[in-house]
């Protein structure tokens, strides 16, 4: 790949190019005897070589204990959550003595001194009472006034009015006071009451004579109806003209299908 081509003569390259053709110098600090990837490009992706003797080479205890999984507690695997992992606690720890300073901070806060816990019942009611039976006159008491869903006053009489009049409002007399304000308001002297909406016609008009003009105008205008303004029975005829008629040479090359 450095080595430069055959077919160029040394004469032609300048000596930047020969410089740069030469290829790149391996560095001491790579080991030479290991074989490197296929596929590495040039880096540093080594494949150590093992030995035969390797595989028969049985590990000691210490690192068959190290390879080992670290056991999880059954406990610990049945109370976890799911959501977050929980961290085991060591057995020296579950088995150490707290503190004085501990043993303050784990205590619960304690309740203001204003608070005020919630107020029972006013009334505390007996087991005697709960117990007792209620008498007649409590039940009769007890039950809901049954009213009559009635819309009028029954008042027995047929000219009476609807609501019962005392007889003492009836012989009142009324002062001149409220004489005066149960009038009704009147009308100004400047209000016009509604116009009527039918105009009586004067005599003077009944008796008038129309002119020829307003005969003219009065009249309705002489059309024909829509169906036969637009129905042309003659739209589909022939006339003997077009029959006739001879084509033109431009008609009969326009007349001629496309070619595609």
């Amino acid at each position: 790949m450095g080595e430069p081509r055959a077919d160029l003569p040394h004469d032609s390259l300048s000596e930047r190019l020969q410089e740069l053709a030469k290829p790149k110098e391996v560095k001491d600090v790579w080991n030479l005897s290991r074989s490197l990837f296929k596929y590495s490009c040039g880096r540093v992706s080594e494949i150590w070589h093992r030995p035969p003797d390797l595989y028969s080479i049985m590990p000691s205890e210490r690192i068959l204990q190290l390879a080992e999984p670290r056991q999880y507690l059954d406990i610990y695997l049945k109370q976890r959550p799911r959501s977050s992992a929980q961290w085991t606690v060591s057995p020296p720890a579950i088995h150490c003595n707290a503190s004085p300073r501990i043993l303050l901070l784990s205590q619960p806060r304690p309740l203001n001194p204003y608070f005020v816990l919630p107020r029972e019942a006013e009334t505390q009611v007996s087991l005697s009472s709960k117990r007792a039976s209620a008498s007649l006159r409590t039940e009769r008491l007890a039950q809901p006034v049954v009213k009559n869903c009635i819309v009028y006053y029954d008042n027995r009489c047929v000219e009476a009015p609807i609501r019962r009049v005392n007889p003492a409002a009836l012989q009142a007399v009324a002062s001149p006071r409220v004489v005066e304000l149960a009038k009704a308001k009147t009308l100004p002297s400047e209000c016009a009451p509604d116009r009527s909406a039918m105009w009586p016609v004067s005599s003077a008009a009944k008796n008038a004579v129309a002119t020829s003009r307003l005969e003219e105008l009065a009249m309705p205008p002489k059309r024909a109806p829509t169906f036969l303004v637009q129905f042309d029975p003659d739209a589909f005829v022939v006339k003997d003209a077009a029959k006739n008629a001879l084509c033109s040479d431009r008609l009969k090359q326009l007349s001629q299908p496309v070619k595609r």
